[in-house]
């Protein structure tokens, strides 16, 4: 169930600690990573597992706070029962932050399960990082002082794709097509209320809801898609579900446009190939030709592990852990979630913001298509010849949505 990576070794002289009252240069912070690393979205757990490796490895060379970063990864096999027996083994290990970002089903259990286990344990508490699980109710209605969000909640992401399609003639009859789970449910209400707002001329033709990480063959749901004759389809698919949808739309024959969350993630670049030039779009907080540092990133991560960094907010895991770290002069838990409240850092996409209400990301985001990659957008995804090209950035405030979080505060 658990594989140790580590990014440092503690001499003798040195306690290696997960957590201490005061940060000491070269104190070792534990994060354990909980994601799935088996089954059908394995590859995608097993690319930010290398991700955390490699930036825990990066910022433990030099940050404000001094600190080494040494990443434990559990295989919670997408399931939000392994990942409650996952975080019982690394608290039991004296690890006190808490990465995940595959599953908002997982999110959930977490966000709940590390609420209680701090209340029960008053000096031993947690902080969840939670980098990718985008279900808006988590910064929103089930808010934590516990839980910080790293990646643009579906909410946000929908309010910049709307403001981009709003603007396109040719999207005229639009699918929504997710999985069956709280992330997809979320996209299908808000763009079905984004659409409304901006265009109300667009028709919604379909609507499907499909198992999470469970269907092999999407060529029936394509035939459907097809029947309905949408032009566009609208999906916050990932993982195998996303590949394999693009995959049975090449084979079916199927020629509207896809706007999605993660065309970018492991397997999606391969199934669509060269197909879906100019007709794939992807929003998100960055994109594969950011340039400056990042490129730097990509390109020592892709020659050491022959795999592609599309996980670009992990960045802003540790350069705001390690910045709160220094702010707080501490590594304990309580204190850095207060330093992390309106954190305020520059970082590969600019000006970027911890929001202190509900502990939510203001960040720039970036909506770009696949094409044959060129010289001014050279990165190619797993060696398909293709990128993803920047169309346009949106801002912060573009997709910057209200909270009607309530946040309780320890102690108040």
């Amino acid at each position: 169930m658990r594989s140790t990576l580590k990014t440092a070794v503690c001499g003798a002289a040195l306690a290696c600690l997960a957590g201490g009252a005061l940060a000491q240069k070269g104190e070792t912070v534990k994060v354990a990573h909980i994601d799935p690393q088996t089954g059908l979205m394995g590859p995608v757990g097993i690319n930010q597992a290398r991700s955390f490796q490699y930036f825990a490895e990066q910022f433990s060379k030099n940050n404000p706070a001094g600190v080494k970063f040494e990443m434990v990864t559990f295989d919670n096999k997408l399931s939000p029962a392994e990942s409650l027996t996952a975080l019982k083994a690394a608290t039991d290990q004296g690890i006190r932050y808490i990465a995940q970002g595959n599953g908002s089903s997982v999110a959930g259990a977490l966000i709940d399960a590390v609420a209680k286990h701090n209340e029960r344990n008053p000096g031993k508490e947690v902080l969840f990082l939670n980098y990718a699980a985008v279900d808006p109710d988590f910064t929103n209605s089930k808010c934590s002082f516990w839980h910080f969000r790293y990646d643009a909640d579906t909410s946000m992401k929908m309010e910049a794709l709307t403001t981009f399609m709003k603007d396109q003639p040719d999207v005229k009859k639009v699918y929504l097509f997710n999985q069956n789970y709280s992330h997809g449910q979320q996209v299908a209400k808000y763009a079905k209320e984004n659409l409304a707002r901006k265009r109300p001329d667009i028709q919604i033709v379909g609507e499907e809801l499909h198992p999470l990480a469970q269907v092999r063959d999407f060529a029936p749901y394509i035939a459907k898609i097809k029947a309905s004759g949408a032009d566009t389809v609208i999906t916050g698919n990932w993982g195998s579900d996303l590949a394999l949808l693009v995959k049975a739309a090449n084979e079916g024959g199927y020629n509207g446009k896809f706007y999605t969350y993660y065309t970018g993630v492991t397997g999606t670049p391969t199934a669509l190939g060269q197909g879906g030039a100019g007709k794939v779009f992807q929003i998100a907080n960055s994109h594969y030709n950011m340039g400056g540092q990042m490129t730097k990133w990509m390109g020592e991560f892709k020659n050491r592990y022959n795999d592609d960094m599309y996980t670009a907010q992990i960045v802003h895991v540790f350069s705001s852990l390690s910045d709160a770290m220094a702010k707080a002069k501490s590594t304990d838990p309580v204190k850095v979630a207060e330093a992390l409240e309106g954190l305020k850092f520059k970082s590969y996409s600019g000006d970027v913001e911890m929001r202190k209400t509900d502990h939510q990301m203001q960040q720039p985001i970036y909506l770009s298509v696949w094409q044959k990659a060129d010289a001014k957008f050279p990165y190619s995804p797993e060696n398909t010849g293709m990128t993803l090209a920047l169309v346009k950035d949106y801002p912060a405030y573009v997709s910057s949505t209200p909270t009607s979080c309530q946040m309780k505060r320890p102690g108040k």
